[in-house]
């Protein structure tokens, strides 16, 4: 019943000067359009550039220079960048809870779980100031059902099942190979975990209700690869794993993500998420795998 993520590049445009080879010649350039930008700082593209009057013309050397200093590359990378993705998580879960010294299996689709579906928020937020990289992803999901209890005898018409989950998972990161079409981060973290079970029976001559929470936060380690295939076309990787009896016992997950740029700072995403987890603590379990198709949108705000 768990649900937690998005991501992007930047490639820089490059410069070509073009001059001619005597006085006499007209000294002309044209524009030419480099590769577009993918990442939080839109489409540009390069322009080359104009020699100055009565300054000499280029060399040989300099025009063919393999590794022409691309000037807009400083300017994008200068500053903090800030990208948001909302996205819905529709996932399917099957392992082992228990509460009170009781467990048992359970199994339920996506399908399942969105029957049951009362409330929900996902998204990462990400910020990033050169190679230092701060995402942060929350997942906030409540499920409820309702139902009736003929011949009970406990006096109880129906019965009403709540249940919560909160996952938080701040990260912070080093972009340790920051090239045009390939990036990837190092990341460290934690993830913290609220999970809240609450049953009711209605009406009840014992005031029966049954309530139980769980809270706790497992350290991480992680990475992630942002690749562009293309000038709209791109693909992020992530992984997290931890836990080591901290919080959980084991807590780790695996990313997958394709997105397709439709305007200079947002791109549609869509991709597929699983989460383990594996808490034990008294007589409370949560055991278990949640996996499932995600849709989602980047918005690079800066």
């Amino acid at each position: 019943m768990t649900t937690g993520r998005l991501f992007a590049l930047v490639i820089g445009p490059l410069l070509l000067a073009a001059a001619g080879p005597s006085r006499a010649q007209t000294i002309s350039s044209q524009p030419e359009r480099g590769p577009y930008v993918l990442g939080i700082s839109g489409v540009s593209s390069g322009a080359a550039a104009t020699p100055l009057t009565g300054q000499p013309p280029a060399s040989e050397e300099q025009v063919g220079s393999p590794n022409p200093a691309p000037a807009s590359t400083a300017a994008d990378e200068a500053g903090w960048h800030l990208v948001v993705s909302p996205y819905l998580w529709f996932p399917g879960v099957h392992g082992t809870v228990g509460l009170a010294g009781r467990d048992a299996s359970v199994h339920a689709s996506p399908g399942d779980l969105l029957s049951h579906f009362r409330f929900g928020l996902m998204g990462t937020v990400e910020a990033r100031y050169k190679r230092l990289v701060l995402p942060v992803d929350i997942v906030w999901v409540r499920l409820g059902d309702e139902k009736a209890l003929p011949g009970s005898s406990l006096g109880a018409t129906t019965a009403n099942v709540k249940v919560k989950e909160f996952i938080l998972t701040p990260k912070i990161g080093f972009r340790i190979l920051n090239q045009e079409k390939l990036k990837i981060d190092a990341l460290t973290g934690i993830r913290y975990w609220h999970v809240g079970q609450d049953l009711q029976f209605s009406p009840s001559i014992l005031g029966l209700s049954i309530s139980d929470t769980q809270n706790w936060v497992d350290p991480l380690v992680g990475g992630r690869i942002d690749a562009a295939l293309s000038s709209k076309v791109v693909v992020n990787i992530s992984g997290d794993v931890g836990g080591w009896g901290a919080g959980s016992q084991l807590d780790y997950q695996v990313v997958g993500i394709l997105g397709y740029r439709i305007k200079p700072k947002w791109t549609l995403q869509a991709g597929y998420r699983y989460l383990d987890v594996n808490y034990r603590s008294g007589g409370s379990i949560l055991d278990t795998a949640t996996a499932g198709a995600l849709f989602g949108v980047s918005i690079a705000v800066k």
